[in-house]
């Protein structure tokens, strides 16, 4: 099960029944399989709370992911911020739809065992993103 929820933010026009199936195929591919999955679309002070409540983190970022399992079924919370997803959007030239799309399975690749910590991590995720992302974007079945 994929649920998505708001926390003081808006969002129209999401195809959450194709972001679902998309979520549940790239789980595949990655020998995973969905649990159940919560998504909570947010502002940044609602994350930036999270942030310092749970990780003793100060500062603003685009997602915070809560894994809840640690075998082939994910279980997780996703926390995004509408706010850093419209920024990055702009920051790096992207539609919001994309930048959107993108932390989304973002969080899915960190619970699937990818790290972003280095910059050889990094590629990897970018990598991995970019192909899920033209996955979701051209149809392709995976």
């Amino acid at each position: 099960m994929i649920s998505f929820f708001t926390e003081g933010v808006e969002l129209e026009e999401i195809d959450y029944k194709k972001i679902k199936n998309w979520i549940v195929l790239v789980a595949k591919n990655e020998n995973f399989s969905i649990s159940n999955v919560i998504y909570v679309f947010s502002t940044d002070e609602y994350l930036l709370k999270i942030n310092k409540e749970y990780l003793k983190h100060d500062y603003y970022t685009d997602i915070i992911t809560f894994p809840y399992s640690n075998n082939s079924k994910i279980e997780a919370e996703i926390f995004i911020s509408i706010d850093r997803v419209i920024e990055n959007a702009k920051l790096f030239n992207n539609s919001f739809k994309e930048e959107l799309l993108r932390v989304i399975i973002h969080g899915i690749l960190h619970i699937v065992g990818y790290n972003d910590s280095t910059e050889n991590e990094k590629k990897k995720m970018r990598k991995k993103e970019n192909l899920y992302l033209d996955y979701f974007f051209n149809d392709t079945k995976i």
